[in-house]
């Protein structure tokens, strides 16, 4: 064994917990998945036997099970119903607060920016990925979100590239997985076969270099480099789902008025599960409250939903009132404007809000339908 780090390096079991413990010495708050209410969630780890060693999942359409894994992995599961955002963009929370003085004046006083450091232990390549969109977003341009820069600029990721997707991912129409892209400051591939039960590791950032300096290594050698690479790559045939290997933007903009949007909003409820457990998804509005006396309010920012009915309300009503305009809005942003948004797709292939569907509407299912649905009607046209 070595303590110096090394390009690509080995640790077993015992040096993943190591791992989660020098993150905690550096004043971090690892976050990583658990077992904890029949799914594997995101939470605060105390240790690496926390981690949902033994545990896969079942995934379809509207259906999520956990079922026990023979060989122990740690990692063999596709993304629970948290992401990531929940940690870096919370649900909800408090902007400012003001009392009135005794003068009959007011006192305002705007929260402080959080300080706490994050670790983040087992985040996915789609996840990955969605944390850059999210960055995007919330700290590009003129309106950055300063309570989102400050967590952000103090978490350290480490990333777990996908062996085993589940029946719902499809990272690899998206251009987002199985394998780790950039932004990582660790990456690890989870092997367990004939030779044991073992982790590559290999550093992304500076940060990460001076973490691995600290952990009991053993160099990779290229067998175990070789099977690292061959699980990842076969895991990219596995995939359970695929988008039409179409310009979705494109085909965004050629089914506005297309059929199909009644028929999956007459199984929508709009009920705005997909927004919540969506990696991306970062709408929120702002809610003002005041103590029964009128002396004390606070401003808090939570997310909003364009599922909602409520959602860019105007005096003259809602902007969308039909279940078929908000469905609409939500997948043709989701993975057509956001490109003139951002630059690029919004949705990262996780399969998040194809499980977490009360009613199972797939995002896949709908693309190809719209596109069938589009060259049917390019077909007509052509007919003589």
């Amino acid at each position: 064994m070595t303590s110096a780090p090394a390009a690509t390096a080995v640790i077993d079991r015992a040096g993943l917990d190591a791992l989660i413990r020098v993150l905690a010495a550096h004043g971090r708050t690892v976050v990583g998945p658990t077992v904890r209410d029949g799914a594997i969630v995101l939470a605060e780890l105390a240790s690496g036997e926390e981690l949902p060693y033994g545990w896969g999942v079942e995934l379809e359409a509207g259906h999520y099970r956990l079922r026990p894994r023979p060989d122990g992995a740690a990692f063999a599961h596709s993304a629970g119903p948290n992401s990531w955002k929940t940690f870096l963009h919370p649900q909800r929370e408090r902007q400012w607060s003001a009392d009135r003085a005794s003068d009959g004046g007011t006192a305002f006083r705007t929260d402080p920016p959080p300080t706490v450091s994050y670790a983040f232990l087992g985040v996915r390549p789609c996840d990955l990925r969605a944390i850059a969109m999210q960055d995007r977003v919330l700290t590009g341009g003129p309106h950055a979100d300063g309570r989102y820069r400050s967590r952000r600029s103090r978490a350290f990721l480490v990333a777990v590239e996908c062996t085993e997707p589940g029946a719902t991912c499809f990272c690899v129409s998206m251009g987002t997985g199985p394998a780790a892209g950039p932004g990582y400051d660790l990456a690890l591939t989870e092997l367990v076969d004939e030779d044991g039960h073992r982790f590559l590791v290999r550093a992304g950032s500076p940060e990460g270099e001076q973490v691995l300096a600290e952990l009991r290594l053993r160099p990779a050698d290229p067998d175990t480099r070789d099977e690292a690479a061959r699980v990842v790559r076969e895991a990219a045939d596995r995939m359970g789902r695929t988008m039409p290997p179409v310009d979705l933007r494109a085909l965004m903009r050629d089914t506005l008025d297309a059929e199909r949007w009644d028929d999956v909003t007459a199984r929508c409820l709009t009920c705005g599960n997909c927004t919540m457990v969506c990696p991306t998804c970062f709408c929120t509005t702002a809610e003002d409250v005041t103590d029964l006396t009128g002396d004390h309010a606070e401003r808090w920012r939570r997310w909003e939903s364009c599922f909602d009915l409520e959602f860019t309300h105007l005096p003259t009503g809602p902007v969308r009132s039909s279940p078929r305009s908000r469905y609409r809005q939500w997948l043709t942003h989701k993975i057509g404007t956001w490109h003139d948004q951002f630059g690029s797709s919004g949705c990262v292939g996780c399969g998040r809000c194809i499980v977490w569907c009360p009613v199972g509407i797939d995002i896949t299912e709908e693309a190809h339908a719209l596109n069938q649905e589009r060259r049917t009607v390019a077909d007509r046209q052509e007919m003589p």
